[in-house]
């Protein structure tokens, strides 16, 4: 799109997130991740948020079945471990970005953030009233993750079929008070990135609803998405837990030996 190439020709946030189903990052995670790092070496805020709250649910996108539940303490463990890489990502990134021309000192400090701090006090009442009352079940329906679910006889919990809100809501809550314009993801988040454009924009004054957002928003106000095309094997399959072949970031889950090997196939 014409206007996200302008939009980002100036200083704006952008984030990317990632629900802590597992102790480490895996290589899916990593080419969003890079995808990131490009805006923050070039002077963009960054944010990576951890999923806390919504790593409790797990995104049905791409499953067959529903997620086993964490506990509240392996969820923690997973949260901080993450956290910890997602640090030395940054810093790691921004050390080789240096060494090939781009100035540190134009480099915002990347933030970090856990959705479970905005979540974790919101009631039942409160997620109806400031979150599903702006959405519409038929646009819900019509996501791929949840027609695809539909169609199987396990079918989707309400659980799994409320996921798109709550992320949706994490784009509105760092919209609003982190004034993040861009949200950032793999092909398959698709559906959940413009749940939360059309959260940003419904959640608006009636007042400032009474035209199009395309017709009334000055650029600077306007939220987007991007998408990454996912990370396949050679039979097309996605790399990731769920598929059960992740190439895991953590040398202690995957040797170094063999996250190389990986590309040379």
């Amino acid at each position: 799109s014409p206007e996200i190439v302008k939009r980002t020709e100036t200083p704006t946030a952008i984030y990317c997130g990632v629900d802590p189903t597992a102790k480490s990052l895996h290589l899916g995670n990593l080419v969003t991740l890079m995808g990131l790092l490009h805006f923050h070496v070039r002077g963009h805020q960054t944010i990576a948020l951890v999923g806390g709250a919504t790593g409790s649910i797990g995104d049905p996108s791409g499953r067959k079945s529903e997620r086993i539940p964490l506990s509240e303490e392996v969820l923690k463990m997973n949260v901080a471990g993450i956290e910890n890489q997602i640090h030395r990502f940054f810093k790691n990134g921004a050390s080789y970005a240096a060494r090939r021309g781009f100035r540190s000192a134009d480099h915002l400090p990347p933030k970090v953030l856990n959705n479970y701090s905005w979540f974790s006090s919101m009631t039942a009442l409160d997620f109806l009233s400031s979150i599903g009352k702006y959405a519409r079940v038929n646009t819900m329906l019509a996501k791929e993750s949840v027609k695809s679910r539909m169609d199987t006889t396990s079918g989707i919990s309400f659980t799994e079929f409320s996921y798109q809100l709550l992320q949706a809501y994490d784009f509105y809550y760092l919209y609003t008070n982190h004034n993040c314009r861009i949200q950032l993801g793999g092909s398959d988040q698709w559906g959940n990135i413009t749940a939360g454009i059309d959260m940003i924009y419904r959640k608006r004054p009636i007042s400032d609803q009474e035209e199009e957002p395309a017709n009334k928003d000055s650029i600077e106000d306007k939220a987007f998405g991007i998408t990454i095309p996912l990370l396949l094997t050679s039979t097309g399959e996605k790399f990731g837990k769920s598929a059960g072949n992740a190439i895991w970031l953590d040398e202690k889950m995957t040797s170094v030996y063999d996250f190389y090997q990986v590309f040379l196939y």
